[in-house]
């Protein structure tokens, strides 16, 4: 299979109960301690979004019930900021 290249506007990872993102290492969406940056799941990389992560916005973000709302909403601000 070849390999090949696509430009993205936007990257949602979505992260389950996956807290670790050692790819991010010195970038600015990190902590000290290796945690996201995030309010709301938007970062403060453009174009740069978080879905699942434990109380992201509710107690349901990590779960199937309310992964698909915080989703929704991360979407629709990222898709304001292009």
């Amino acid at each position: 299979m070849a390999r090949r290249r696509e430009p993205v506007d936007t990257i949602l990872w979505a992260t389950g109960y996956r807290r670790t993102f050692p790819y991010l290492n010195g970038s600015d969406t990190l902590d000290s301690d290796g945690r996201s940056r995030h309010h709301g799941g938007i970062t403060t990389v453009p174009g740069l979004g978080f879905v699942g992560i434990e109380f992201q916005r509710s107690f349901s973000s990590h779960a199937l019930r309310g992964v698909g709302r915080d989703a929704a909403y991360a979407l629709s601000l990222l898709s304001r900021s292009r």
